[in-house]
């Protein structure tokens, strides 16, 4: 089911024909809540220190997750004492939860382990982000500024800067809003944010009507999933069978990577957030298992001697450090 909407996302079908008003409707709830939030109809809250937001207007996986780390490390270096806040998507815990590297990906989320294995900021889930906002402040009262991964649309916290992050590969797909679309606002909402991050190489700028930021994730050496000090780079693997798995927003993405370091593989796609199982690698005649970090966190329990990560790092240019610290000293 899945699969195939993100398919009648990408166009317009038939089906559109049911589904189009129902994306009229959407969008104007949406706008209306929207409005009432602004005009103080319904209740906002602003938490202590300067929030960040990190989100997209798409439904589904865009690349938010490395740039927030990026940003938790240049407000690092730039002398702030980040913590970060998350819904926790795919976990299951009920309560306001502070997320630490040995946590439980199932019942916190893949997402937040994962940041906050790779920055070492204090890192909070629950679907209220203002509950998680104000424990994650009670826990460590130096914070001075919390990063929001995702949240865009969580209009009860009140924000200082707004970042929307979209895939280059992906765009926008039909640039309908839900369910004629992948859309959960409108293009519009691009000109009203501090900056706009594409995800891979700008493409169709001018259907965009603002200037995106470019985001580059660059890989790494590949790191053994039970040991992270045993290291390896791809020619090692080059005359190995090789399987490689991805359960993130965009698995091909991932695949070309892998392509471009020369590797010859078998590939499976699973959905973004897939909850891995050691029964997915029972049988595999495969030498070598390589895997996103995401998905790496929900293999650990199970994990084997032939399973390898390959990390990336998010490259942008400095132009959106300066945006975000010239809003944040406004």
């Amino acid at each position: 089911m899945d699969n195939w909407l993100q398919e009648q996302w990408l166009k317009f079908t038939f089906w559109h024909i049911f589904l189009m008003p129902l994306s009229w409707v959407f969008g104007m709830l949406t706008t209306v809540r929207k409005w009432l939030y602004k005009n103080g109809w319904l209740k906002s809250v602003r938490l202590s220190v300067p929030v960040v937001i990190i989100g997209n207007i798409n439904v589904g996986g865009t690349g938010k997750t490395p740039l927030v780390i990026w940003l938790a490390e240049q407000l690092q270096l730039a002398g702030y004492k980040p913590g970060i806040v998350s819904r926790g998507y795919g976990g299951n815990t009920k309560q306001v939860t502070e997320v630490m590297t040995f946590s439980n990906p199932f019942e916190v989320g893949d997402e937040p382990v994962l940041i906050a294995t790779r920055t070492s900021c204090p890192v909070f889930v629950s679907v209220n982000r203002i509950e998680a906002g104000q424990a994650l402040l009670a826990t460590y009262p130096t914070c001075n500024i919390i990063i929001s991964d995702d949240g865009l649309q969580h209009y009860r916290l009140q924000r200082d800067v707004e970042i929307i992050v979209y895939d280059s590969v992906k765009g926008f797909g039909n640039g309908a809003l839900l369910p004629a679309g992948p859309l959960r606002e409108s293009k519009n909402r691009l000109k009203t944010v501090d900056a706009v991050v594409s995800n891979g190489s700008v493409v169709n700028n001018k259907l965009l009507a603002v200037k995106p930021i470019e985001m580059q994730l660059e890989s790494t050496a590949f790191y053994n999933a039970l040991d992270k000090c045993i290291t390896s780079d791809a020619q090692v693997f080059l005359h190995q069978k090789v399987l490689a798995i991805a359960g993130i927003g965009n698995p091909d993405r991932f695949f070309k990577q892998l392509r471009l370091l020369g590797l010859n593989f078998q590939s499976r796609a699973y959905a973004d957030h897939y909850a891995f199982k050691a029964e997915d690698f029972a049988g595999t005649e495969a030498d070598i298992v390589v895997m996103t970090e995401k998905d790496a966190v929900k293999c650990r329990s199970f994990a084997r001697p032939n399973f390898w990560v390959l990390p990336v790092n998010a490259v942008i240019n400095n132009e959106l450090l300066v945006i975000i610290l010239n809003k944040l000293r406004m």
